[in-house]
């Protein structure tokens, strides 16, 4: 009794968090450019750092490094290359990235949902979220795709609070990073444990572990 009670006391807080985190996750940030300083520069730094094209230290000013790496991410992503963080630019960075506390969220998912299974099956837990956030049926943000209602049964039995590992860690920057092993899934379970019929009637389009991987 006393374990149900701690669970849902957990989820009622992760509820109320979830909406203040989502709330700022769905904030426009401002247009940056060479210059620039304040707050929504080292967001900027972060999210090109982990996919791989900002390879200086995390600061607040928009320098020349800052500029290339994001001429790097605006050509591999067909954007127009002028080094200025616009609302498109940003609209494509907060689908194919993450913010330092979504990294921590999305290690988080996987250690509470994943940390029993071999590597690859990590990062491929990963690959299910980044492949909800960019498709048009899910929540727009880490947060809310972490957070819908019976998503995630880590989430809804507590586990989520756990503090994840640096393997956990290391598989959401691949996840970030674009190595998705699932092959495009939305959906996974554990087929000896699944007791959502639904959950069943999903394309099989791979297998990793202990989990199943659906479309």
């Amino acid at each position: 009794m006393y374990k149900r009670l701690t669970a849902l006391v957990l989820v009622l807080l992760a509820a109320s968090g979830a909406t203040a985190s989502y709330q700022a996750e769905a904030q426009v940030p401002a247009t940056l450019k060479y210059g620039s300083t304040g707050p929504d520069v080292p967001d900027l730094q972060f999210r090109l750092q982990t996919l791989g094209y900002f390879k200086g230290s995390i600061t607040t000013t928009f320098g020349m490094s800052t500029r290339n790496a994001l001429m790097g991410f605006q050509r591999a992503n067909g954007i127009a290359k002028d080094g200025i963080a616009g609302p498109r630019t940003w609209g494509k960075l907060k689908k194919l990235s993450v913010s330092r506390p979504e990294l921590s969220k999305l290690a988080r998912i996987i250690y509470s949902e994943a940390r029993g299974e071999v590597y690859k099956g990590q990062v491929a837990v990963g690959a299910v979220v980044m492949n909800r956030l960019i498709s048009p049926k899910f929540p727009k943000t880490v947060t809310g795709i972490i957070f819908e209602q019976s998503a995630f049964t880590a989430v809804a039995d507590g586990q989520y609070w756990l503090l994840p590992n640096q393997t956990a860690f290391k598989a959401a920057r691949e996840a970030v990073r674009g190595y998705d092993p699932t092959g495009n899934a939305l959906f996974y379970y554990n087929p000896d444990t699944a007791t959502s019929d639904w959950i069943r009637t999903r394309k099989i389009v791979s297998k990793i572990g202990n989990h199943v991987f659906a479309k």
